[in-house]
């Protein structure tokens, strides 16, 4: 319960911890466990991950005689830091059925008890920064648990509604035409007290050419044109690895679309739809975004225009596919222990994607957030948004 006598911090955990407990709200037992691909995790292993989070890197350095909840679950529930310890293999989350459902909700009630204890006391600057990295990371995983949970009813047979209130699906741009941008040095990269991610700092000039971007993100309707047109038949139109991709998978559409009697549906998390063609595109890979923009004459933008046009743009509805690698910024560097894993490692072979999606956690945007996925994923709400 939330009081206001609270240091801010604690406040700020009940509420982040209590909006990952209102995703799974719609749910059946069953549907905590199943991991239907690898990059997609079972929601029970994201509620227990982000639980593992604080009794790991907080509650065991910060909250003396504390006692972890199960000595297996470092084990079951650590990501990917090697600092920490072995861990389970990611393709096999979807195989622990065993702690079931109701204990791992036990043990967010033992570390979220703790996490108040110990928040109830003195809050020295370096553990007020680690709680709000771990929050952060929680806001992460929410995104995360609503599009595995999209990914895993979209492919049972009989297309689970999740939520009737909204599909998520059905935003429309707000804005039409070309922003133009004027040559210049342009400045990158976080330079705030507010929080961000250390893959944001260092702060940096770039030069940019002249340079126009699309004040709308691309449509379905505007896709399908391009589908119709030969877009997934015609080599021209892709990166060599991008042409690959389709042709290994038959892929001739974004994720989630499927044509049934001649007509294009989607499944969203209302059910299945007839596809909106006013509707802003979502789900697409890297590659389709590249591919549609050579189609339409264009390109896509760097990060960088991305950002010094941010402010002039209305964005936040889809992450937005950049032609920018996922690389350091000048004077980038790793920080020492399990933190420094975050996201340093992760700087290969990954395209940025900026802004956000519908299923961003409130409040945890910025127009210098930089995402980062391989080419070939579409699970999340990405769209197109054109330069030239």
């Amino acid at each position: 319960m939330i009081t206001d006598n609270m240091h801010p911090i604690e406040q700020k955990y009940l509420e982040v911890r209590k909006q990952s407990l209102d995703i799974c709200i719609p749910l059946h037992t069953e549907d905590y466990v199943p991991q239907v691909v690898e990059f997609a995790s079972p929601p029970k292993w994201h509620l227990a991950h982000i639980t593992w989070f604080f009794e790991e890197l907080i509650l065991k350095k910060y909250l003396k005689g504390y006692t972890e909840f199960h000595p297996d679950f470092c084990f079951l529930f650590n990501s990917y830091y090697n600092t920490l310890g072995e861990r389970t293999v990611r393709a096999q989350r979807g195989n622990i059925t065993r702690p079931g459902v109701e204990e791992i909700y036990a043990y967010r009630e033992h570390v979220d008890k703790h996490m108040s204890e110990l928040l109830k006391g003195e809050i020295s600057n370096e553990l007020l920064d680690v709680v709000t990295l771990g929050l952060n990371h929680e806001e992460q995983h929410q995104e995360l648990l609503m599009t595995d949970i999209k990914y895993m009813f979209a492919h049972n047979p009989t297309f689970p509604v999740y939520s009737d209130s909204d599909d998520l699906l059905n935003d429309t741009n707000k804005n039409d035409g070309w922003l133009e941008m004027i040559e210049g040095i342009y400045e990158i990269g976080h330079n705030s007290d507010e929080f961000c991610y250390d893959n944001e700092l260092g702060k940096h000039r770039v030069f940019l050419e002249n340079y126009s971007i699309s004040k709308k993100l691309v449509t379905n309707g505007e896709y399908l044109e391009f589908m119709e047109q030969g877009g997934y038949t015609s080599f021209q139109f892709w990166l060599d690895e991008g042409w690959s991709w389709v042709q290994e998978n038959t892929i001739q559409s974004p994720l989630y679309w499927h044509k049934i009697n001649g007509k294009w549906h989607y499944y969203t998390l209302a059910g299945l739809k007839a596809i909106d063609p006013d509707a802003i595109l979502s789900h697409v890979s890297f590659y389709e975004a590249n591919a549609y923009a050579a189609w339409k004459g264009h390109r896509l933008p760097t990060e960088f225009e991305w950002e010094a046009a941010s402010e002039q743009l209305d964005w936040g509805k889809r992450w937005e596919w950049t032609n920018s690698a996922y690389l350091p910024y000048p004077n980038f560097s790793i920080a020492e222990g399990a933190v420094g894993e975050y996201n340093g490692k992760f700087m290969v072979n990954q395209m940025v994607l900026r802004g956000a999606s519908v299923v961003t956690a409130p409040n945890h945007s910025r127009k210098t957030y930089r995402n980062f996925f391989h080419p070939h994923f579409q699970w999340q709400y990405s769209g197109i948004r054109l330069a030239k």
